[in-house]
């Protein structure tokens, strides 16, 4: 930031564009300057010299390089407005930036609103509201939550923080609240209050089950229904206002409501603009005339009806009417107008749109007439009841009077027109009343009523091309809530002021009063009118001729038009408005035809009737009901019936000016909280900021004249603390003063030397515009100074290091060079020694290898020369002797040739005789020849023929020739003598002809050889061409080979890989279902942690409803009585009426005893609120029980799913060979016992007969006859243990005898052999032998081992011990006990015999199943890879199908078993008592002893307890009271043992259990849970309490588990705990309700806990900074928000973490089971993360990086200490994973596209909402950081824009994970508790 007027400050100029554009300067200001030199910032400027902006008369001359000029007023000098710094711009509340005006405040709107997407923000009191087109989730219940009990700046602007400030202020002040919203239309007026108006609905509730609240948002359907309609601004803009009054009782809950309705817009039922529409209600029922009970009105379509289709576009985009019409229906029913009024009132409206289709016509020119039996006027007399001709009369007619007569004037058709018009508005009018009238006395409340909050829901400053009246009175309405706006800051302003101290001086503002007066004075514009109204002749042109000479000249807002003179203009507040005149009186009268509302009111339709009826009693438009509401509630005027008349004739514009007074009365009376809506576009665009529109709407709402009222005076205020901490900065040491408002003065006084721009006052510093920005860039540059000094000192270090670094580097690369060089240096010279060596062998041996090449190639060349001279020489010879030869052939052949010469010349002699001759025969060859050639070319074909014929022809006569020459000779050897001469002619001739024949034969055998050597040529090229091929097919065949070999190396390796692929298959398949089964066990978990959560939910509703019902029955006990009405009870009643507790068993009478009550108030107690809850309480039981069955489904179906068929058969199987190995072990043992003992005494006997022998009447031989018969008792108990079974199942009917009334069935054999579970089997073992060893003997036994010491003692008495044989009874009873064990080891022998068979049978059907399953193997493998997959994955689901249904078909059979056992074994039970009972009773004599017996002292066991108390039924009630009601947690849980209640009661219950008294178990119980929730109902905010009781709640519930006797929980006992279990009840239900209890203490004990930690959390979490100086304090407007220093009283992170250390030691000393704890600290970390999350993304101010080093840490203590307390496995680490992300979030770059990608990955536990809000929210704190850019922020929606998740942005801090108990048994030995005297329970008796 600059200094204003130096270089690079940047300001704002205006721009017809834009409005505001910013500007940096490129030269330093001066005085005496002109002209300032700027350069734009975004450089859009478009070309051109000069611009011209109108409004401010300023020119800005542009250059070619985008720099432009200024020109500045000369007469003003005024200066370009300021920018502020970066650091500020988009801040919560415009009042916290250093320079308030008009562009810095509309930039802010604009960042906030585009960048941020953020449609509120403060302006001081104001909150500024912009509507943004699009459904946004900030107004959900996790957000009303989220803002319920905030403070207004602690939480970013919104709806909910204005309604909770309005709310708080209303508890604390206890003064009424108003909410003033306004805005233009489709600013988002309606919405904004109906936010209001649910948020009061949720936070506060009702005060009853009336459900107030739901009452008063559903008239908010209704009243848009039919008061809102679209217009081209808003497609559901609101044409009234209204005003409602939210009442609250002294509790603050809602308990009614009341609407005041203002100026609702008649004119638009009969006439819409285009683009526009009527009212929703007529398009609703169009849309809805389909339905049957609708088809009675006749409606149709809405283009159907003239009312309806003048826009020319009926519907609006995204709305459903058919829809909108089922939900107004719906608030109807709701608001208590059932369905006769409802179709009445569809009636009504009807009926209006059939009259707007009524047609008239002229009759001539001063009358008109309705054609008869016009359709649409008959239905509109047979909807409303009333005759076809009188309505068809009086709409052509009117009735006119005077002071003697009366007329019957025919009107005109267009006067008719407007008739028929009036009468559908006053129609719609009076509807519209009688609706609100209704919808009031709905929300009426009998109830007083102590405070309220309006809201009010009125029109903005309006301005059209044509304004009529409609306008001038909403903005007259205007005009009086602005004049009460700037009253009311200026208010505030003072009071600021006063409050600190600071000096008042009295700041200018706009007083709109001359406006006001203008409109509502005397002689003012509605004076004007009334009196134009009154007149006969009165018009809209005289009425503005008297405007005009009224206050054309003496008013200066009062302006007329240049080019009319039916117009006028208004100077208001916000713009100029131009009024046109016509219509204004015709609206202001309000008439409609008198006769035409006397046929209306003669009508048989009673709703017609009923709307017409109150125009007697109606005082106003307004509605207001007669009920009394409060004080400042507008009432009716309780005028005499007379003035009625008078009343009705009151205009319109004087009702409204008094409804309008009267809403000020309230406003004034109220505590005002102001909303402005702004509309950001005209084109319903999302998101698309105009700013010319919201300058517009900024200055007429009124948050510009705040912000001028603000900076006018000290608009800055700092408290001493936040700015000590902010500009600590640019204090030196010496300048900190324990004082640190004096500090601040003195800090101040030297930074900024002008004192009249600051003040202090006694809490705040208070700034003028500007010195905070001045105070920031002091900071910014000393900041920026500190870090040049840090970054100068760091880089020197970091260049020295650098440089220690390279110098260090550069010394040992040298050093390694030079090593490297010596070393090369020296490996050179060695190789130059190497090489000189190898080049002396190697040129030795080259010159060796040189010349031994020269020795042989000079021997080879001798050689080759010799022999070519030789072979030269012979080649001489040769030539030699051929030439010789030749010579001889040459010589011959000369001569021979010579002869020849000779010859030729004698032949050529001859042969030129013949040429003559032969001449005439060529000519006659050539004929022939030609035909030859011809002949050769017509059978070319026969040539190779002929070739073969040829050559068979010279075959022949080469034979011929050879036979001839034979026949010459043979001829010549015949005649060679005789015929010598003639021989040697014919040899000659012969000769010739031989020579003949040769040359012929040369020739022809040239020609054959030429044939041949062509043949032989192309033998040869058909042979290489063969020779070609063959090698190509070879090569072909070897290519063809190796492919085949390669392809059969592929098959292998693919065959390989399908094996391995089949083996990985079957992997993947058995992982897959591995993990299906995984995925399957998790989703049934998950949907029973679904089922628990939703089922403790519905416990949670149930027990809430128990309460209300509870509080109900006490509200009737009190009613009862008290003998007043108005007497109220007092703390000592209530007290003592807590105090007392009678508990009562039977249901009946408690049944009795509430209708008894019942009765008794029936007359004053609202039934139907009785039944709702009865009806509530019993839908909620049932469906409490459908959840308890399908939770006992689910569960048993997941324990199904894990269990195996083989564990349980090898459990049952070793359970019963357990119970038969126990059986026979302890009587083998007896038996041994018993023979040792036996053989003892016969040896004792033996050995000491000759010894003195007592007498057999001497007292030891009594005594010792008595141990001996007691031993016998004894050894008949054993028997019996054997028998006892056996002989009940044998002699039923004798056991029948025993017992007459036993009805239980009895057990048979097979019954018994088909029992598994051995717990069940051992307890009934065990309970048979206590049951015969029961306290019903006379005497007590004596061990045998005392018999044994007493014989073996100095003086035994012998003779008396074996009297009457009874030693040989004795060996007797052991002979036969061996026989009967023989016979039971006989009878398990078989049994393991069979068991073997069983076994074997099993062995031999696994082997098949493996059979089978290897041939459905070796099949799969035959098939292809798809169908193996498939068909394996169809046989493994159908084997685990059947195996499941094995299994369940087992497991419920062995239930049923083991269900019918238990049943059966109580009944031996008590079957065996009465058998040793008639045992006892039927001793024989020959063991009893009639004579008297001296007493001997015998010595006795000490008493053994049984872990029972024992008390009377009287003392239940005491027992109760000391142990539960009146017991104090923290004495127990200090000096007792954990859960000592829980066993106590334990205890009590046992012995209930023992003595089998089912009326006492039941009581004792029932009275435990009703004492407990008793308790919880009265300390239920005690965390200490609620945790006691949890825990003793849980240790009983584990009590009643451990010692059920169910195996699953006796496994973890021991043998003297299996013997405490219960033996005569099955207490499982009571089970399931201690278990509910437990549930509901559970979160009770969560709600505690949130309550406690609720406002720790953001003060400690976020607020506290726990790394003091990381985070600087920004500034902050008028809503101050929460101060992050430790202040006294301010909550830290310590305190968070000792809060929890309190909550854990506390569970740890109540004994609290473990897993509850991990469960209870995950719920309290959920709580912490889930609240610190909220409150993050709704508060701008805390989203920086600073605050997500803050959190981070933070974060780390709270793991810190689960490490501490080993906790980090319990699950809460991972509840705080989104809290940690967003911290992460916080201080990650985010400027690439790659830091996109790590965000997405990073942030999987926060949604793409809580991501995208707060990358929005984020916020520099100082200027070296920078915000996040739009791009970067869509760059990460379009990466998560195919997530699937909630788009919930909160999460759900109400969310409580849902609790499970697991069984955690006792050590804990019950006979060793020992109950202190502290808790007064000496009634009770250790048993």
């Amino acid at each position: 930031m600059r200094l204003p007027g130096s270089r690079y400050a940047r300001v704002w100029i205006p721009d017809p564009e834009e409005v505001w554009k910013s500007a940096e300067l490129l030269k330093d200001y001066k005085a005496a300057d002109s002209v300032l030199h700027l350069q734009l910032e975004d450089g859009k400027v478009s070309g051109g010299d000069a611009v011209e902006i109108c409004p401010l008369h300023l020119t800005i001359t542009l250059s070619e390089q985008w720099d432009l000029e200024y020109k500045l007023d000369p007469k003003t000098k005024n200066l370009p407005h300021l920018r502020n710094p970066d650091i500020l711009v988009g801040e919560n509340d415009l009042t916290a930036l250093s320079y308030l005006h008009e562009p810095a405040v509309l930039h802010n709107l604009k960042v906030r609103f585009i960048d941020s997407k953020l449609i509120y923000t403060y302006c001081g009191i104001v909150l500024v509201a912009i509507n943004p087109y699009e459904t946004l989730p900030i107004y959900g219940a996790d957000i009303i939550n989220a803002y319920s009990g905030q403070n207004m700046g602690d939480m970013d602007p919104h709806i909910f923080a204005v309604a909770e400030e309005a709310y708080k202020q209303m508890a604390r002040d206890e003064r009424n609240q108003s909410i003033i919203v306004s805005g233009e239309s489709g600013a988002g007026k309606t919405v904004s209050a109906k936010y209001a108006m649910r948020y009061f609905a949720t936070v506060s509730g009702s005060a009853s089950e009336a459900n107030v609240e739901e009452k008063v948002l559903a008239s908010n359907p209704i009243m848009e229904a039919i008061g809102n309609a679209k217009t081209t601004r808003n497609d559901n803009s609101s044409r009234f206002g209204k005003y409602i009054e939210i009442g609250f009782d002294k509790r603050y809950h809602i308990i009614g409501a009341n609407m005041r309705t203002y100026l609702l817009e008649k004119s638009r039922v009969v006439f819409q603009a285009d683009d526009e529409r009527n009212y929703h209600i007529f398009y609703q029922l169009c849309a809805a005339s389909r339905f049957p009970e609708l088809k009675a009105l006749k409606l149709g379509s809405a283009n159907d009806f003239h009312y309806t289709k003048q826009g020319r576009n009926p519907a609006i985009d995204g709305v459903d009417d058919a829809k909108e019409m089922s939900t107004t229906r719906q608030a109807f029913t709701l608001l208590g107008i059932n369905e006769s009024y409802q179709m009445g009132l569809f009636q009504v409206l009807a009926a209006i749109l059939h009259l707007g289709n009524v047609e008239v016509k002229d009759r001539d020119a001063d009358s008109s007439i309705i054609p008869p039996n016009n359709g649409h006027l008959l239905t509109f007399c047979e909807l409303m009841g009333v005759t076809y001709q009188d309505m068809s009369h009086w709409l052509c007619h009117k009735k006119l009077k005077t002071t003697s007569e009366t007329y019957i004037k025919p009107v005109p058709k267009l006067q008719a027109i407007n008739a028929r018009d009036a009468l559908a508005k006053h129609i719609y009018a009076k509807l519209f009343n009688w609706i609100v009238d209704h919808v009031n006395k709905a929300l009426h409340t009998t109830v007083k009523q102590h405070s309220f909050i309006g809201v009010l829901d009125i029109y903005g400053f309006e301005t059209f091309e044509i304004n009529s009246f409609e306008q001038f009175c909403i903005n007259y309405a205007n005009e009086k809530l602005q004049q009460q706006f700037n009253m009311h800051v200026f208010k505030l302003e003072q009071e600021e002021y006063m409050k600190e101290q600071i000096p008042w001086t009295l700041i200018d503002f706009y007083d709109n009063q001359p406006c006001i007066n203008l409109i509502e004075a005397k002689m003012g514009v509605l004076d004007l009118l009334d009196e134009e109204c009154k007149m006969p002749k009165g018009s809209d042109d005289s009425w503005a001729q008297k405007l005009y000479n009224t206050h054309l000249k003496t008013c200066a807002l009062f302006e007329k038009p240049r080019m009319s003179n039916k117009a006028f203009i208004i100077q208001h507040f916000a713009d100029k408005v131009e009024y046109q005149c016509e219509g204004f009186l015709e609206k202001n009268k309000d008439t409609v035809n008198e006769e035409q509302i006397r046929v209306l009111k003669a009508s048989k339709f009673d709703l017609l009737v009923e709307l017409f009826q109150d125009e007697e009693k109606a005082t106003s438009p307004t509605g207001a009901p007669t009920g009394k509401r409060t004080v400042l509630s507008v009432k009716p005027d309780k005028s005499r019936q007379g003035q009625a008349s008078k009343e009705h004739k009151k205009t319109v514009g004087l009702q409204f000016r008094n409804s309008l007074q009267l809403l000020m009365e309230t406003l004034n009376a109220t505590t005002p909280h102001y909303v402005r809506c702004i509309k950001p576009n005209d084109y319903k665009h999302a998101f698309t900021f105009d700013p010319k529109r919201a300058v517009q709407q900024l200055r007429a709402c009124g948050v510009l004249e705040t912000i001028r009222i603000s900076a006018a005076g000290f608009p800055s205020r700092w408290t001493y603390q936040e700015f000590f901490s902010r500009y600590r900065v640019l204090m030196k040491q010496k300048d900190v003063l324990p004082d640190k408002k004096l500090t601040c003065k003195n800090v101040l006084e030297k930074l900024v030397q002008d004192p009249d721009k600051y003040q202090f006052g006694k809490t705040k510093i208070f700034f003028r515009a500007g010195q905070v920005a001045y105070l920031e860039k002091l900071r910014a540059d000393k900041l920026r100074a500190a870090c040049i000094r840090i970054q100068k000192t760091i880089r020197c270090w970091l260049a020295r290091k650098k440089y220690l670094r390279m110098k260090g580097a550069a010394v040992t690369v040298q050093r390694y060079v030079r090593g490297h060089q010596a070393r090369c240096l020296a490996k050179f010279l060695r190789r130059t020694r190497a090489a000189v060596v190898v080049q002396k062998f190697q040129r030795m041996h080259v010159q060796r290898s040189r010349y031994r090449r020269m020795q042989a190639a000079a021997l080879a060349v001798q050689c080759i020369l010799r022999a070519y001279m030789a072979r030269q020489r012979y080649k001489a010879l040769v030539r030699e002797h051929r030439a010789v030869i030749i010579q001889k052939t040459v010589r011959g052949w000369l001569a021979r040739q010579w002869y020849k010469r000779t010859l030729a010349a004698v032949v050529r002699l001859q042969c030129c005789v013949r040429r003559m001759r032969a001449r005439r025969e060529l000519k006659k060859l050539k004929i022939e020849a030609r035909s030859v050639e011809h002949f050769k070319k017509l059978n070319i074909g026969m040539e190779n023929k002929i070739m073969q014929l040829q050559r068979r022809v010279d075959e022949q006569n080469k034979e011929n020739r050879l036979i001839s020459e034979r026949l010459m000779g043979l001829e010549s050897s015949h005649a060679a003598e005789g015929e010598r001469l003639r021989a040697e002619l014919s040899r000659l001739r012969s000769a010739e002809d031989d020579a003949k024949s040769n040359a012929n034969r040369v020739t022809t055998l040239l020609e054959e050889l030429a044939r041949l050597r062509k043949e032989l040529e192309t033998t040869r090229s058909e042979k290489k061409v063969i020779e070609d091929w063959a090698e190509t097919y070879r090569d072909e065949m070897e290519q063809m080979v190796a492919e085949l070999k390669e392809q059969n190396g592929l098959l292998k390796s693919e065959k390989d890989d399908l094996n391995r692929l089949i083996q990985e298959q079957n992997l993947q398949m058995t992982e897959k279902m591995c993990k299906a089964i995984q995925e399957e066990t998790q989703q049934l978990e998950t949907d029973l942690n679904e089922e628990r959560s939703r089922y403790q939910n519905l416990l949670t509703e149930h027990l809430r409803l128990e309460e209300r019902y509870d509080d109900l029955k006490e509200e009737i006990t009190l009613s009862m009585a008290v003998p007043k009405p108005g007497h109220r009870r007092t703390d000592s009643t209530h007290s003592s009426n807590e105090s007392e507790y009678t508990y009562n068993s039977e249901l009946a009478e408690s049944e009795e005893g509430s209708r008894g009550g019942e009765d008794v108030t029936r007359g004053n107690l609202d039934m139907s609120l009785f039944l709702k809850l009865q009806k509530r309480v019993t839908e909620l039981e049932q469906e409490k029980q459908s959840l308890q069955n399908e939770l006992d489904r689910r569960e048993e179906q997941f324990q199904r799913a894990r269990a195996r068929d083989d564990e349980q058969h090898k459990k049952a199987r070793s359970a019963e060979l357990e119970y038969e190995s126990l059986k026979r072990q302890e009587l083998e043992s007896e038996n041994k016992k018993l023979k040792h003992d036996l053989g003892e005494m016969r040896q004792s006997l033996s050995g000491s007969a000759g010894a003195t022998s007592a007498a057999p009447g001497s007292p030891a031989y009594k005594v010792l006859l008595d141990q001996l018969n007691a031993s016998c008792e004894e050894l008949e108990v054993r028997k019996e243990e054997v028998l006892i079974l056996r002989s009940q199942l044998v002699s039923q009917k004798e056991a029948m005898q025993h017992k007459q009334t036993m009805t239980e069935p009895v057990l048979y054999v097979e019954d018994v052999q088909k029992m598994r579970d051995a717990g069940e089997i051992t307890q009934a073992y065990i309970s048979l032998k206590d049951t015969n060893r029961s306290p019903q003997f006379l005497r007590r036994p004596l061990e045998v081992n005392e018999l044994v010491n007493r014989l073996r003692s100095p003086n035994p008495d012998y003779h008396r011990l074996n009297e009457d044989g009874e030693l040989w009874l004795v060996y007797e009873g052991l002979k036969e006990t061996n026989r009967l064990l023989e016979t039971q080891l006989q009878a398990q022998r078989r049994s393991h015999e069979n068991e073997v068979e069983v076994l074997r049978g099993e062995l031999q059907s696994i082997k098949e199943e493996n059979n089978r399953q290897q041939q459905l193997l070796a099949q799969n493998l035959q098939l292809p890879p798809e169908a193996r997959i498939e068909a394996s994955l169809q046989h493994e689901i159908t084997r685990l199908t059947n195996e499941n249904l094995d299994l369940m078909e087992q497991l419920e059979k062995q239930d049923r078993t083991v269900r019918k056992l238990k049943k059966q074994l109580k009944v031996f039970a008590k079957k065996i008592g009465e058998l040793e009972g008639g045992q006892v009773e039927n001793v024989s004599p020959g063991q009893t002893v009639d004579e008297p017996i001296r007493p001997v002292n015998i010595p006795r066991r000490e008493k053994d307890f049984q872990g029972m108390l024992e008390y009377k039924k009287e003392d239940e009630l005491k027992l109760v009271k000391n142990l539960i009601l009146e017991l104090k947690p923290r004495g127990v849980a200090v000096n007792l043992i954990p859960g000592l209640p829980a066993y106590i009661l334990f205890m009590c219950l046992r012995h209930a259990d023992y003595v089998n008294d089912d009326q006492k178990v039941r009581t004792l119980l029932t009275s435990t849970i009703n004492s407990i929730k008793k308790v919880l109902k009265k300390r239920g905010d005690d965390f200490e309490t609620v945790s006691f009781w949890l825990s003793n709640t849980c240790r009983f519930l584990h009590c009643l588990k451990q010692y059920s006797g169910d195996e699953q929980f006796m496994k973890f006992n021991t043998t003297k705990q299996n013997d405490h279990c219960l033996s005569n009840f099955d207490l499982a239900e009571y089970r399931q309700v201690l278990s509910d209890l437990a549930i509901q203490i559970y979160q009770q004990l969560i709600k505690c806990m949130e309550n406690i930690l609720q406002p720790m959390i953001v003060s400690g979490m976020l607020e506290h900074e726990t790394i003091q100086g990381v985070s600087g304090v920004k500034p902050t407007g008028l809503r101050k928000r929460t101060s992050s220093i430790a202040d006294e009283g301010t909550y830290t992170l310590d305190s968070i973490l000792r809060q929890l250390n309190s909550f854990h030691s506390i569970m740890c000393q109540h004994g609290t089971d473990p897993e509850l704890i991990k469960q209870v600290v995950k719920q309290q970390f959920y709580i912490i993360g889930a609240v610190t999350l909220n409150n993050l993304l709704l508060r701008k101010d805390m989203c920086s990086w600073s605050k997500g080093m803050q959190i981070r840490y933070n974060v780390s203590q709270l793991e810190e200490w689960l490490r501490d307390k080993n906790l980090m496995n319990c699950g809460a680490k991972e509840t705080l994973e989104p809290l940690i992300q967003a911290a992460q979030l916080l201080q990650v770059k985010k400027k690439t596209d790659e830091d996109a990608e790590a965000i997405c990955s990073m942030c999987n536990a926060l949604s793409t909402a809580q991501i995208v809000k707060v990358l929005n929210l984020y916020t520099p704190v100082n200027e070296f950081e920078e915000r996040v850019a739009v791009t970067f922020i869509r760059t990460i929606q379009s990466r998560l824009r195919d997530r699937m998740e909630s788009p919930q942005l909160l999460m759900d801090t109400k969310m409580i994970y849902p609790v499970t108990f697991p069984f955690n048994p006792s050590s804990l030995a019950l006979e060793t508790i020992q109950i202190p005297g502290s808790l007064n329970l000496t009634f009770l008796t250790r048993v």
